[in-house]
């Protein structure tokens, strides 16, 4: 947001108004503010705390003496200034001085931060610390969420369907193991940041996914991890621009999103791909998802990743004005290259899908009889699923029940159980 003049006096809205816009501002500036007191106190669950001071702050001066004209510029400053006076307050303050390389007394910033490339490289630094491997997969998804997400512990314990106590603990001991394990905040280089990159890709993913299809609960969709994601990999996006792997994500999950209104029914029920109404689909996020894939390709310098890659497929499903007209065999071609870039199970049994389509059934169930004995599948609902459509097409439909039924049982979410249960009565 551009500066207004200072003499201009200063807007005095209502308590509820102020109290919207400091909850609205502080959503989505408080990444920015928390990666910019980070770099000053080196921990970011003291960053965290600082943050939330300068949001109380806020909820005492704002509905006194008027919104700022540049609430985010204020809420950093009123931050990074009591990040001076922590510091100022420690014993080891000669020590970080040392660290910092500059004399924080002189440091405070103005309202209006001078350097936004200087915010935008403490926003990437928190980032990496918040995905950094030496926390659990789950540690990683809370602690991101929280931090960079703006989400409370409660909408992070309701997004994933866990107790919020657990949410709580998970947040509190991942701050604490990177305090611990002296985590430098900052962006890795060289083969080090080549690894972390893919962590913290996964972790947007992993959080659009569970948005995209829930694994447990009474809703198939839940929008706001969605977007959530999204806004995150479009951040990521920009810092980075020069990484495709980024840029793949980034398009892939515009091209994801893209479906979202046409997914499920007037009562929640999930609508399958083929079902689709895809006037339905948001030409927008489509366009977008072009865009990002097309920097992914400019930006290239060898064979594609497993995110663009991804995108490819998604984008051909995107450009197919109906199912019939989707370009199966070229789906097919780059599901193989994905299982030879990244192989895993579920990538052969997505390979599977688009095969049946281009070659047939008789050939994907080939595919899918082999992955029976795989472990990581023992208990994924989709094999079942699959294989029971295979059969359905190929006139076996005791089987197929069979298999629908099976994949029924496996799935923890409602409105897929639903979906499942009523195809097994179909083939019946």
């Amino acid at each position: 947001m551009e500066p207004q003049p200072t003499a201009a006096p200063p807007r005095t809205p209502g308590p509820d108004r102020a109290t919207e816009a400091i909850e609205t501002v502080f959503r989505l500036e408080s990444p920015r503010v928390i990666a910019g007191v980070a770099r000053i106190v080196r921990d970011v669950g003291i960053a965290e705390e600082l943050a939330q001071d300068a949001l109380v702050a806020a909820l005492e001066q704002w509905p006194r003496d008027g919104v700022p004209d540049n609430p985010g510029a204020w809420l950093m400053a009123t931050a990074r200034h009591r990040a001076v006076d922590l510091i100022r307050r420690r014993d080891n303050y000669a020590r970080k001085l040392a660290e910092i390389g500059r004399d924080l007394s002189a440091a405070a910033p103005p309202e209006v931060p001078a350097d936004p490339d200087d915010i935008d490289d403490d926003l990437l630094r928190l980032v990496f610390t918040a995905c950094h491997p030496v926390l659990s997969a789950e540690a990683r998804t809370a602690l991101t969420l929280r931090l960079l997400g703006g989400l409370t512990t409660a909408e992070i314990a309701r997004a994933f369907l866990v107790p919020e106590p657990t949410v709580a603990q998970r947040i509190v001991r991942a701050k604490r193991t990177l305090a611990t394990k002296n985590v430098a905040f900052e962006v890795p280089y060289g083969p080090d940041r080549a690894a972390r990159l893919g962590s913290v890709l996964d972790v947007i993913y992993l959080i659009f996914n569970e948005g995209y299809a829930a694994t447990a609960g009474d809703d198939w969709l839940r929008p706001a991890l969605c977007e959530d994601a999204l806004r995150l990999a479009r951040v990521l996006s920009a810092l980075m621009p020069k990484e495709p792997e980024v840029h793949g994500l980034t398009a892939l999950l515009e091209f994801q999103a893209s479906r979202t209104a046409a997914r499920t029914g007037p009562d929640g029920e999930p609508v399958l791909l083929k079902d689709q109404n895809r006037r339905r689909w948001n030409r927008m996020l489509i366009t977008r998802g072009i865009a990002a894939l097309d920097r992914a390709d400019t930006t290239a310098t060898g064979a594609p990743g497993p995110y663009v890659l991804q995108a490819a497929i998604a984008a051909c499903h995107a450009l197919a004005h109906t199912y019939e007209e989707t370009d199966w065999p070229r789906i097919a071609a780059l599901y193989a290259l994905l299982a030879a870039r990244a192989p895993s199970p579920v990538v052969e049994l997505n390979r599977a899908v688009a095969v049946s389509m281009a070659e047939g059934p008789a050939r994907a169930l080939d595919i899918v009889d082999s992955l029976a004995a795989e472990p990581a599948l023992r208990d994924y609902h989709l094999l079942p699923s699959v294989r029971g459509d295979l059969l359905r097409r190929l006139g076996r439909t005791a089987e197929a029940r069979t298999e629908f039924a099976r994949a029924a049982s496996l799935t923890r979410n409602e409105r897929e159980r639903a979906l499942l249960t009523r195809r097994a009565e179909e083939c019946g």
